[in-house]
């Protein structure tokens, strides 16, 4: 298996265990703040990825530590913000609704990749940003696009648009920042928020779940999500380019909405409509042309 191929496989994997920080995110927030899930999840994954780190890649830490500003920069956006919005998003959103929106990251990176990175779009980006958008707005409106003169966005709406832009941030930052060890800067970064949140954590309040099904959602999100997608995700961008693995974050409405069938949530037609406008915009804006695709496996090769 070559590691475009690695890479790929790492990519749906990250993608499932994200979905599940969805499903079992709505369960968490019922119990807990958002504030205190993001603040447990990482102390709880402290440990594990610093081992993971260890054994896998045997880093220099101290010569990692010295971009320790752009890690913490990263930590910021991936690690806590991005989180601590989606969880504040689905205490009032189902963890479907918010993963359709979030199916327009794709065409957001793309985009930024485009002005920032100087990656190709051509017109076939630029009808599928634009198809992205309107199937966001089909699902932000619930089919009624009417609404966007009436009513405004619900406040989990506008946090799960706050959701894919800091990705988006997180994403591009990772592609053009220093080139370290994947697993070993998730590790740094984990340990650089959970020292900040320290601090944070006797103001802000930190709450232990507080039934079942709320522990083994911490549990789970603690280590599939935690350790394993960003690992999982960090590991691809060094193989694969931002917007190439940015296609892959549709499968996260996928998964998701597999999820909230098992659980019995309803799924309405306009989701459905959005999502699937959604999920064709970001493949006309990320697949590359067929005559294209040699040269785009030659650049992302040749990525350390």
């Amino acid at each position: 298996m070559n590691a475009h191929a690695r890479a790929y496989l790492a990519l749906i994997a990250a993608a499932l265990f994200w979905a599940g920080n969805y499903v079992f995110g709505k369960v968490a927030v019922a119990g807990m703040s958002p504030f205190s899930i993001v603040f447990l999840r990482w102390t709880i994954a402290l440990v594990p990825l610093v081992a993971i780190a260890k054994v896998v890649e045997h880093p220099d830490w101290m010569a990692v530590l010295h971009h320790w500003r752009f890690l913490l920069m990263q930590g910021l956006l991936g690690l806590f913000a991005y989180n601590f919005l989606l969880y504040a998003a689905l205490r009032t959103s189902s963890a479907f609704a918010a993963s359709l929106i979030n199916a327009a990251n794709p065409a957001l990176i793309a985009l930024t990749a485009l002005i920032v990175l100087h990656e190709r779009v051509g017109w076939r980006g630029g009808v599928g940003i634009a198809l992205a958008l309107l199937g966001v707005l089909v699902v932000l409106t619930h089919g009624d696009l009417a609404h966007l003169l009436t009513t405004p966005f619900s406040a989990a709406d506008l946090l799960m648009l706050g959701v894919i832009v800091v990705w988006t941030a997180y994403t591009i930052a990772a592609r053009k920042g220093p080139r370290l060890p994947p697993i070993t800067q998730v590790a740094i970064q984990t340990a650089l928020i959970v020292a900040g949140l320290t601090f944070v954590a006797p103001f802000a309040g930190v709450a232990l779940p507080d039934s079942t099904p709320a522990w083994w959602s911490l549990a789970f999100i603690a280590i599939f999500p935690s350790c394993g997608s960003y690992v999982l995700w960090n590991r691809a961008l060094s193989v694969v380019s931002s917007g190439r693995a940015g296609v892959f974050l549709n499968l996260i409405t996928l998964f998701t909405a597999l999820g909230a069938l098992a659980t019995g949530t309803p799924i309405t037609i306009a989701q459905i409509a959005g999502g699937l406008i959604i999920i064709g915009g970001v493949l006309l804006t990320t697949l590359p042309a067929r005559s294209h695709r040699g040269a785009d496996k030659a650049n992302t090769s040749g990525t350390s």
